[in-house]
């Protein structure tokens, strides 16, 4: 077992550090938010994963998992220093602000081991590990430090499922030693990963090439459904024959309002952005961009025209995340759908298993916020589903429909006639 650094404790940062830490890893997680550290090393998650809070308990307890906001108490006498920090989108460019991420690089650079690796986890631009390697080398310049690209492929809702079970492990170094680390690092999962060693550059671009895939395939199957609804055909039918294709597959074949989240928004706009850079045509991913703001726009005007005729009228949501599992609402189209909606002065009341606090931070006194699912819809001229949470498809419908004022619901998450 090794000693690990993490630096980040969002939702990359936290289920990685909790997970190493119960694959037996001495694991130091480190943040500048004091009080963030305050509320995990008193055992309290700050971010929803199912299962995430229970481990963390366990170990804090077992002494493997501590939690700093001193740069050099957490990088001390780690083998390998993995950079978890933020990459937000740049709202002017679309590209990947790595201030962030720069800033701690040169924060830890004089406290690294001379021997580290330096594993960045963050999703960057192509060249980034460059960058990192050249501050480290400007900072520390005794250090022989490696610098890898170790990209996280967990998804939001199933992080701690998927850090258990990972599809592949991506690492992008040419360094047999680095290569001999990550895999002694691994080694104690229950099932033998499949690792793909690529070059640094190669491993940078696999994580913005999967996400800007999957977005894309998100924006088809939505425009495929506008079309199934025009033509009479039905789109779940057409969904399930596509993903029997095996050169297709059934993933990331459902309608819905749109994709959202902290990857696929900003890791599209900051490829297509890479790429005009480069002089090289995206017009796939680009298109995908303009459909999904669209997609958002187009699911807030049915709304509007289920209640156009109706005073005062009263508009119930089932969730606010961007997706089931999670309390994220960062880019959510259910978040800019009820923002849209509350633009046009209509009386909303939202509701969300997990993310009403964090939906809170965004919408304000803009809407109301209700109990539980059934009080948000009491009284409601038309009920939206927002957020494919299985608590809302397995829903009372004769309690819900009594509640409501009158009996329109779009369900544009699991698209079941209620």
């Amino acid at each position: 077992m090794m000693k690990i650094a993490v630096i980040g404790t969002g939702y990359v940062g936290l289920p990685t550090g909790v997970g190493l830490a119960r694959l037996g890893h001495d694991v130091t997680c480190i943040d500048c938010d004091h009080e963030k550290v305050e509320k995990l090393r008193a055992g309290q998650t700050t971010l929803f994963e199912e299962g995430l809070e229970d481990f963390l308990k366990t170990e804090l307890a077992s002494g493997r998992l501590t939690f700093t906001d001193e740069m050099k108490e957490g990088v001390s006498g780690a083998r390998i220093v993995m950079l978890a920090v933020g990459t937000p989108e740049n709202p002017a460019t679309g590209e990947a602000n790595l201030s962030y991420l720069f800033g701690a690089v040169r924060e830890m650079a004089p406290f690294l081991p001379a021997d580290a690796v330096v594993a960045v986890k963050s999703t960057v631009p192509v060249g980034t590990g460059d960058e990192v390697e050249k501050l480290i080398r400007e900072s520390n310049p005794k250090a022989r430090v490696e610098v890898i690209s170790l990209p996280e492929f967990l998804r939001e809702g199933y992080a701690v499922h998927d850090f258990f079970h990972p599809v592949r492990i991506v690492v992008g170094t040419q360094s047999q030693k680095a290569r001999e680390l990550i895999r002694e690092l691994y080694a104690p999962l229950p099932n033998a990963p499949r690792f793909l060693f690529v070059a640094r550059r190669s491993s940078e671009a696999i994580k913005y090439a999967s996400n800007a895939f999957l977005a894309v395939k998100i924006h088809y199957i939505n425009e495929m459904a506008d079309f199934c609804e025009a033509a009479g055909a039905n789109i779940h039918e057409v969904a399930q024959g596509m993903g029997l294709d095996s050169r297709i597959g059934p993933a990331f074949l459902k309608p819905g309002p749109g994709y959202g989240g902290s990857c696929f928004p900003k890791d599209t706009k900051a490829i297509e952005h890479m790429a005009r850079k480069l002089g090289v045509e995206l017009s796939l991913i680009r298109a995908a961009i303009r459909g999904n703001k669209k997609r958002r726009e187009n699911m807030a005007q049915r709304v509007l025209k289920e209640v156009e005729d109706v005073p005062s009228p009263k508009i119930a949501i089932w969730g606010l995340a961007f997706k089931e599992g999670t309390d994220d609402c960062r880019e959510s189209p259910a978040v800019e759908i009820v923002q849209r909606l509350a633009s046009h002065n209509v009386d909303v009341c939202v509701y969300d298993p997990q993310a009403m606090t964090t939906a809170r931070r965004i919408l304000g006194d803009t809407v109301r916020y209700a109990p539980d699912m059934y009080s948000a819809a009491q009284g409601a001229d038309v009920l939206v589903i927002l957020t494919e949470w299985p608590q809302f498809d397995a829903a009372d419908w004769k309690r819900v429909a009594s509640g409501l004022r009158s009996h329109h619901i779009l369900d544009f998450r699991f698209f079941k006639k209620r």
